[in-house]
């Protein structure tokens, strides 16, 4: 894999030419900014930017202007080879608060090593319905200690919308949910994005999370996808690696709260 190509291959097909996420959200453009607009219940953000040193302020403002018009919080989402280099820093002096940052992992599918094994008593469930979305949530708010209403609102809208477009799968030990994740596909799309991988504390350890990779990526191997895509935490990255994926770049969610 040639991890410049990859990259510039992802930024524009993932970033530059992004899709909306979810029914009801639109990407706009302004300028030398690329945006999506969700509402309340969905995603708002800038998802590219090709600034400047002499426009990037200007631009900043702006999107604050705009998503403070429609009364939205919104994130910035930077990465680690956006320009120009102290954009972060202009963030922050407009007011803008960082998350911990996460590390952009790609794999080329044909060159990963996919184990699927999974502990005795354990089995992978399909979510294609409303029962299983809420055993994926139940997992992610076990995992993660956030609420996952958006979460819920986020699937059951991309299943509505067409079977395509999400694979939200769990780990059932016995009838008790102990590990989920998603793909989220792009028609047409080089890249498939492995989303919310986590398995609860008590089950660590035993393959779960690498089993998920695997089971997804087969999944996007068979929909035509080249790639998959992970923002890896610290924790996870470790496992991906081990299967094949490579850390191309930093991506860091800068977060701006309306006033």
């Amino acid at each position: 894999m040639d991890p410049a190509a990859v990259l510039a291959r992802y930024d524009l097909q993932m970033r530059r030419n992004a899709r909306p996420d979810a029914p009801g959200a639109r990407i706009e453009r302004a300028g030398a900014v690329v945006r999506q607009v969700a509402g309340e219940r969905g995603w708002n953000g800038v998802v590219w930017s090709g600034l400047d040193a002499a426009g990037a302020d200007r631009a900043i403002a702006e999107q604050i202007a705009y998503f403070s018009d429609l009364g939205l919080d919104f994130e910035w989402k930077l990465y680690g080879h956006d320009a120009p280099e102290d954009l972060g820093e202009r963030l922050s002096a407009a007011g803008f608060v960082a998350e911990e940052p996460e590390t952009l992992m790609i794999g080329e599918i044909a060159d990963l090593t996919l184990e699927e094994r999974l502990p005795d008593g354990v089995r992978l469930v399909r979510a294609a319905d409303a029962a299983g979305v809420d055993l994926v949530v139940a997992v992610h708010e076990r995992v993660f200690g956030t609420d996952g209403t958006a979460l819920r609102d986020h699937l059951l809208a991309r299943l509505t919308a067409g079977p395509g477009a999400v694979f939200a799968v769990v780990a059932l030990a016995g009838d008790e949910p102990v590990a989920s994740a998603r793909l989220e596909l792009v028609p047409g799309g080089d890249f498939a994005g492995l989303w919310g991988g986590g398995t609860v504390a008590e089950w660590r350890g035993r393959g779960l999370y690498r089993a998920l990779v695997a089971h997804r990526t087969r999944v996007a191997a068979a929909h035509g996808c080249r790639h998959v895509q992970v923002d890896a935490s610290a924790m996870s990255r470790p496992v991906l690696e081990r299967v094949g994926l490579h850390a191309l770049a930093t991506t860091t969610p800068y977060l701006y709260k309306k006033r």
